[in-house]
């Protein structure tokens, strides 16, 4: 079972695929204001080294947060959009062991309808002028 992972949290960006428990490859770059515009290319290289297609994916683990608002949102918005396009399940969780949890319940058959992020506090939204 090929798994994608996606961790969007911080300015540091970090994707990986690993077949079941298996890491097969690992990525990290400093993302900052660039991750909409690399992400997808981020994967789509890491699939390319491993022979993969997007179409490989079996299922997919991304980080829920707590973490930056905008970095979250990207994240899992890439992940929830590739979960419904590809037809295949989707699991968010915390904590330092993000992707041994969210393997072993994808594993266990269950998934998330949606992955929704925790940001751990509420958004800080500029109120209106007027």
């Amino acid at each position: 079972m090929i798994i994608l992972t996606i961790r969007t949290d911080n300015p540091r960006a970090e994707v990986g695929i690993y077949d079941a428990q298996q890491k097969r490859v690992y990525r990290e770059w400093e993302a900052h204001r660039e991750l909409s515009g690399t992400l997808h290319k981020a994967i789509e290289e890491l699939l390319s080294e491993q022979h993969l297609t997007w179409q490989d994916i079996a299922g997919i683990v991304c980080f829920q947060g707590p973490g930056s608002f905008t970095g979250l949102r990207i994240g899992m918005s890439v992940a929830n959009a590739l979960s419904y396009s590809l037809h295949i399940p989707i699991v968010a969780t915390m904590d330092e062991d993000w992707i041994t949890k969210g393997i072993e319940r994808l594993m266990a058959g269950e998934q998330d309808e949606i992955a929704l992020p925790f940001y751990g506090r509420d958004a800080n939204i500029t109120v209106p002028k007027k």
